[in-house]
């Protein structure tokens, strides 16, 4: 019986060791390709980023199969960085489907030999009503790489499972597509608040919460008058419930902030500070933060550096305040 079991254990440590050993090399054959495609980018590449950032229309994927699958993950980045685009199953093309295509459009074939029989209609569809073909494709003699208007080119690759199964030619084909977003995101200069536009729910939403859309402003805003005594300061601090009040001049520029810090700093100098005036308390010149500015950034300069709960909030000229950002609004925002 412990002979039996043992000679069980070591078959179970056989097969462990065999599926890490088949991990390794479908990770190592993919790795290959990578090494190749990156090696394989030409002007090929500029001219097709080029043609999707200058679309007037949409960026059409379309695919058989494995090709279809990877289309349908390009098409969803370029839509998320304001290229507007969708997939077409090449089966359905061949049932109507071909009339969702416009002569503005940008039609993206993807296809590993390139003759696939699904694509032809497609093909010759798009180059009879003259639509820009972008073929990515890994046979340069195949009817997609003839055909089309801009022609990438895929190196051949080893497949695993006995190089048969699509795996190292499609995470060459993915890659290229999210190198041709991200290229297209940066030559139209699609910043964070772009992106932020079409990312409204869920942890990217969080990720990217600026500044102003968590700060108080408007009456909200603690402001007061350099001049006015603190008797007077401390009832709008009361009101206002945040532990800071933001101070400006007659010309409403800010010029300092009084803190419940600054408050007990000078208690501690003058047992009486009710008849003194705001300017002999406040903190001069207060830490701002521009409005567009990540709320990440705003929590980072809060904690790391000043160790301070509120933030005086811009928009490009820091004496004028346009909100006030407390420690709170940014924690309870997630």
């Amino acid at each position: 019986s412990q002979v039996i079991n043992f000679q069980l254990l070591n078959i179970k440590k056989m097969k462990k060791q065999n599926f890490k050993e088949i991990a390794k090399n479908v990770i190592d054959l993919e790795v290959l390709a990578l090494r190749k495609l990156k090696k394989s980018i030409n002007d090929s590449f500029y001219k097709a980023v080029n043609a999707i950032v200058k679309c007037q229309s949409k960026i059409i994927l379309c695919g058989v199969g494995k090709s279809f699958l990877i289309g349908a993950k390009i098409s969803a980045t370029l839509s998320s960085i304001g290229c507007p685009s969708f997939t077409l199953s090449a089966n359905d093309c061949s049932h109507g489907d071909l009339g969702s295509i416009s002569k503005k459009d940008i039609l993206i074939l993807i296809s590993n030999s390139g003759d696939t029989q699904e694509l032809k209609p497609v093909i010759q569809y798009a180059n009879r009503n003259k639509i820009t073909l972008i073929g990515i494709v890994s046979k340069k003699n195949s009817t997609l790489y003839k055909a089309s208007n801009i022609k990438i080119f895929i190196p051949e690759v080893k497949e695993s499972g006995y190089g048969i199964v699509p795996t190292s030619s499609t995470t060459a084909q993915l890659a290229l597509g999210d190198a041709l977003a991200i290229a297209s995101m940066k030559y139209k200069n699609y910043g964070r608040l772009d992106f932020k536009k079409v990312h409204p729910g869920g942890i990217l939403s969080t990720k990217l919460k600026t500044v102003e859309d968590l700060m108080l402003k408007g009456n909200q805003i603690p402001f007061i008058n350099q001049n006015i005594k603190m008797k007077d300061a401390l009832k709008i601090m009361s009101n206002k419930k945040l532990g800071v009040l933001i101070v400006r001049n007659k010309s409403k520029n800010t010029i300092g902030v009084v803190t419940d810090g600054d408050l007990k700093r000078a208690i501690q100098k003058n047992k009486d500070i009710k008849n003194m005036n705001v300017k002999k308390i406040m903190t001069k010149d207060p830490i701002s933060i521009d409005q567009n500015e990540l709320a990440a950034k705003a929590l980072n300069l809060m904690t790391s550096k000043k160790k301070i709960t509120s933030l005086c909030v811009h928009n490009k000229n820091k004496r004028k305040t346009v909100g006030i950002l407390h420690i709170h609004h940014i924690l309870n925002s997630n």
